[in-house]
């Protein structure tokens, strides 16, 4: 922002939280608001099916 530097949240977990760092300026945000922890082979098989969107 000022800094010309991208923001970005982690543990990001309820609602709330979300709507508060969008509110704020937040540019990207990961938790578990949006997906729990993945094993390897399930993260290849969501990036097989383009289910994921990369921050």
């Amino acid at each position: 922002h000022q800094l010309n530097l991208r923001v970005i949240a982690e543990g990001v977990e309820t609602a709330e939280q979300h709507a508060f760092l969008l509110a704020n300026g937040c540019d990207d945000m990961q938790g578990y608001l949006f997906s729990r922890p993945l094993a390897p082979d399930e993260i290849a098989r969501l990036l097989a099916r383009g289910a994921v969107m990369l921050a």
